[in-house]
This record gives structure tokens, sequence and C-alpha cells, in this order.
């Protein structure tokens, strides 16, 4: 079977082979906006918090899957492009056994301990049957959610992203139809949202199982020969993706809390509005990054220099352009964005409109930040990784929330975001230009050689 990998980068070509994963990351993200639509507008302002607040726990469910994912693929698409085949598979193998096993251990610890983690993710009393509905069904799905994630990465890796794009399509529509049934039809509120959600997780969890059993793939499961090497340099190279989902579940804490103080609950379903719209937007990148980052892995591994500058430097320019456009279209059509969730003219959807014509600053420099982290991982540099991850969703977000809102109020709290996605940025392009050489692409900074868009 040809390996795609090893077609040689244009900037056609690489538009072409990761734009189904920029459509497969957006559809993703709808599985989870879709719910917030049909809780917003058949259930409540305070179901769509619920929703909100139990998300940190379905953040680290997603970080397990994305972690295994972007640091096993980085692992096994070098392997590939060192000539190791065989070896790959094995490795392959053992990472998506060790990925299931980790959640299904974090499965029953969340099903023990659910009412204490609910409170403590501080959900108010006429909140709590609405917050405990929704993630136990979705704690109960948890392989699925885990698996949908980590073939979406791994069938691009095998050279397969079309197969990928079409099954989360699939699951997609599959998620709308069901939320109309359950939630619409049947009334079964957030429960129904819970499962419609989960449901279009399996459908691709499934494709994905078919096609890796399948021994005429060039990428497919044979008999695992254990490994704690392995298992352990998948975890800490893609550590920075669990670093970003903890931090993303923190960070939505943390502005649930400011919120309600500044604004009560329908500031929590403010801030879950822009939380959404910003998980679609963001969707676009990190299905680029996904996208592109076997092939830097697969040409690091066989030290093809001049495959990876141009790698890198088409990035460079693909994320840049998409960022004006983003920044430009959210705002021309920041009320269209929030009437999906909100009625206009209502109390929610002025302050939910107001926050986001500064949240969406934001949008012009996050592409950047997540290239730049999923590109060190794509190295197998965990660690500087990692480091942009945690200062992007972490360190820069507390030094926000805890300064602006003092000095700007509520405006503060909206410009968080912009700020920690502004202050990371630098910090990227430092690490970016320091490892230039070790890396391979020193030659891009220059851009000296003329760009092939054919």
């Amino acid at each position: 079977m040809e390996n795609s990998l090893e077609k040689k980068v244009t900037l056609t070509s690489l538009i072409k082979y990761t734009l189904p994963t920029v459509i497969m990351m957006m559809f993703f993200s709808l599985y989870t906006i879709v719910d917030g639509m049909f809780i917003s507008k058949f259930v409540g302002a305070n179901a769509l918090s619920s929703t909100n607040i139990v998300y940190p726990v379905i953040n680290v469910l997603i970080g397990i899957g994305v972690m295994f994912a972007t640091g096993g693929s980085a692992i096994v698409a070098k392997t590939m492009g060192e000539n190791k085949n065989e070896e790959a598979r094995e490795y392959f193998t053992l990472i998506t056994i060790s990925a299931i096993i980790v959640g299904i251990v974090v499965e029953i610890i969340c099903i023990i301990f659910m009412n204490d983690i609910i409170y403590a993710l501080g959900s108010t009393q006429s909140l709590f049957f609405y917050c405990k509905e929704y993630l136990f069904f979705m704690i109960i799905f948890t392989p699925f959610i885990i698996l949908k994630l980590y073939f979406d990465y791994f069938l691009v890796t095998a050279g397969v992203p079309n197969l990928g794009l079409l099954s989360s399509v699939a699951g997609g529509i599959l998620n709308v139809a069901l939320d109309y049934v359950f939630i619409v039809q049947l009334n079964m509120g957030v429960r129904g949202a819970a499962l419609a959600t989960c449901i279009g997780y399996v459908l691709p969890s499934l494709v994905g199982i078919i096609y890796f059993f399948n021994k005429k793939n060039l990428l497919h499961f044979v008999k695992p020969k254990f490994n704690f090497k392995v298992i352990s340099r998948s975890c800490f190279n893609g550590v920075s993706e669990m670093v970003t989902q903890i931090s993303s579940g923190l960070t939505t804490f943390l502005f649930n809390i400011v919120m309600l103080k500044f604004l009560g609950e329908e500031g929590v379903a403010a801030i879950t509005i822009m939380l959404y719209i910003q998980f679609l937007l963001n969707a676009a990148y990190l299905g680029f990054t996904s996208g592109v980052s076997p092939r830097i892995s697969y040409n690091y591994g066989r030290q093809d220099e001049n495959q990876v500058e141009k790698l890198f430097k088409y990035s460079i320019i693909i994320i840049s352009a998409f960022g004006v456009i983003t920044f430009i279209m959210s705002r021309a059509m920041s009320e269209i964005l929030i009437t999906l969730f909100a009625t206009k003219g209502s109390t929610l959807f002025e302050i939910s409109h107001n926050g986001f014509m500064i949240f969406s600053i934001a949008f012009l420099v996050a592409g950047i930040n997540i290239f730049g982290s999923g590109m060190f991982t794509a190295f197998s540099n965990g660690k500087i990784s990692a480091i942009l991850s945690l200062l992007r969703t972490f360190v820069f977000f507390l030094m926000g929330i805890f300064v602006l809102p003092r000095i700007m109020g509520v405006d503060g709290v909206w410009l968080v975001v912009p700020f920690a996605e502004v202050a990371t940025m630098v910090v990227s392009l430092i690490f970016m230009y320091k490892y230039k050489k070790e890396y391979l692409y020193d030659n891009a900074f220059a851009f000296k050689r003329k760009i092939s868009v054919s």
C-alpha cells in the first residue's frame, strides 16, 4: 500500500492533505456545540450552564485520547520514516491498549466520586440535577470518546485522512439528528444531549476499529510487545495535549466562578457560549496541526531537510492567513454566531455579544500557538510542547484572570484569553527560532526560496 507521507510537499498539496482533518476537527467541535444549541433553545440557560460546569471532566477524557494520539502518532510516524513498519505496528497496538486502559480507570473513579466532583466544580443546588444527568451519560461512553479522538489522529498517520473525515461527518450528522429526536421530540433534556453526542462518537470509533483490524492496511493491529518506554514516551511526548485539556478544565472552572460573581448564572451561560464559539474556530487550527504533524514526524525521521523546511514554512503561511480570515469573519458574523445560542435582544445575547467583540481578538494569534505546540510534539520534544501549552492555557490565563477583572471589571474577564494568546505567541516564536537548526527548518526563516503553489 502506498505511503502518502512520502509525497513531496507544495503549498497547494499541503492544503489539500490537511483539509480533511480540518473539516473533521470542526465536525468534532460541532458534536458539543450542537448539544449547546439544543440545550439552550429547548431546555434553558441553567441547563447550558450545567454542561459547562461539568465539562472539565470531559476535558480530561479528551486529554487522554489526544495525549496518546499525538504522542503516539509522532513515535509511530517517525518509526515508519525509519522504514521499521512492523515495529511501528507493534507500538501502535500497544499505545491503543494503553489509552483504553487509562480511560477505563478514570471512568471508574468518576462514577464512584461523581457527586463530590460535581460540587467541587462549582455546581449550585439548582444546577446539580442537570450536571449529574449530563456527566453520567458522557462518562458511561468513555472508551468511545477516547477512541474517536485517538483514531482521528492515527487515520492521518495511516495515510487515510478522508476516511476519518467521512466517519466524523457521519457521526456529526447522527448526533444532530439524535439531538432533535431526544431533546425536542422525546423531551429527554440534557440526558438526551449526552446520549446523542456519545452515539455520534460510537460510529467513527467502530470505523477505526474495523480499519485497523484489516491486515491489508499499512498500519494495523498486531500482537504487541510490552514496552513501558514506548508508553511513557507517548505520554510524555503528548503531555502538552493533556496539559491543554486539564488547564482548559481549570480555566473553565475559574471563568465560571468569576462570572457568577459579576453576572450570576447568565454570566456563566454567556461564557459557555464564548467557549463554544472558541472551540469551533480553534478546531480548524487543531485540524490543520493534526494533519501536518505526521508528515513532520515522518520526514524528520528520514532527516529530509528540504521537506521539513517546506512543511514549516507553508504551515506558518496557512495558519497566519487563516487567523486573519477567521478574525474578520467572526466579527462580521458575531450576531449570527451568538443567536445560535441566545435570542437576539435578550440579556444573555447582549452580554455575549459585548464580550465577543473583545474575546475575538484571540482568534488572530491562537493558530500560531496551537501549531507551535503540535509541531514540537511532532518532533518528539514533549518538553517544549508542554511548556507552550502550560503557558497558553494556564500560566498566562491565571495572570490575566487574577489581574484584569480587578482593573477592568467584566471587560477584563473577556480580555483574559486574548492576553494569554498574545503572550504565548511571543514565547512560541522564540522557541521556533531557537530550534530551527536542530529540527532542520533553518532556511525557512530566511524565506529565500520561491513558494511553489503547483
